[in-house]
């Protein structure tokens, strides 16, 4: 209980503590808004806009939930693939490791040029920004598993199959959903910044026509959103952790 509050009331305290500061700073200096909005000025733009900004992040969790969706599915076959065949994972690895050198921001006007203007060069986005992760912790997960319980499947005639689906892919679960838990926080971001390139609904294209009216208060209150969203998804799969795979916090006892 006590580890608990500290982790708990400690950072709301320092955050309650920032927030004073700003307010107080803004209000003592006569800091125009446009230049930097107190904190009060961004929840009540926060209030004043919760309906527009609701519904440009709806646009955003669909996109992001698109993109985790395809991202997994991927990671799970590329996964395993990786695992059974050494040539596929020494041809495949530093592929993926070259495509997270590269800025989205770079890639995104590319892939509208070939995908157009709707969701999938969004929902696209997400899943190069999300997909390396999972692969990665996935794939890393099953090449640290003891070759004995393999062996033990196979010495009962169990096929290669059978080894998959009775001891690789359970006992891989936990690294899967920590790679899950880092691509849920990247998938947030990677629908904006889809959405900053070309859109017409979103929280990125929402932040574009704020931050060409100069309406700071507006950008930070949407950026609260982002922020907010971000951490409903890593908290997403930290309650898919608890629900379905009890054995797990057994083990971190």
């Amino acid at each position: 209980m006590k580890r608990f509050n500290r982790r708990t009331i400690y950072p709301a305290a320092a955050l309650l503590l920032l927030l004073l500061v700003w307010e107080g700073l803004v209000r003592a200096l006569s800091v125009p808004s446009y230049v930097l909005p107190a904190p009060t000025r961004m929840f009540a733009a926060l209030w004043t806009d919760r309906a527009t900004l609701a519904s440009h992040a709806c646009v955003t969790v669909l996109e992001a939930l698109g993109g985790m969706g395809i991202s997994l599915a991927c990671a799970v076959v590329l996964g395993i693939l990786m695992d059974a065949n050494e040539g596929i994972k020494a041809a495949i690895y530093p592929i993926l490791v070259v495509t997270q050198t590269v800025p989205m921001i770079v890639l995104s006007p590319i892939l509208i040029l070939y995908l157009g203007f709707g969701l999938a060069p969004k929902i696209l986005t997400v899943v190069l920004m999300c997909f390396f992760p999972i692969v990665v912790s996935f794939a890393d997960g099953m090449g640290q598993i003891d070759p004995a319980y393999a062996n033990l499947v196979r010495s009962y005639g169990g096929t290669r199959l059978q080894v998959y689906t009775q001891v690789k892919i359970p006992y891989a679960m936990p690294a899967l959903l920590s790679g899950l838990k880092v691509a849920a926080t990247y998938s947030i971001s990677g629908a904006v910044v889809g959405e900053w390139i070309a859109s017409q609904a979103g929280l990125g294209y929402y932040l574009l026509r704020v931050k060409n009216s100069y309406a700071l208060d507006k950008m930070f209150a949407c950026v609260i959103v982002i922020i907010l969203l971000s951490l409903a998804m890593n908290g997403l799969i930290w309650l898919i952790r608890k629900l379905f795979l009890p054995y797990l916090n057994k083990k971190r006892k």
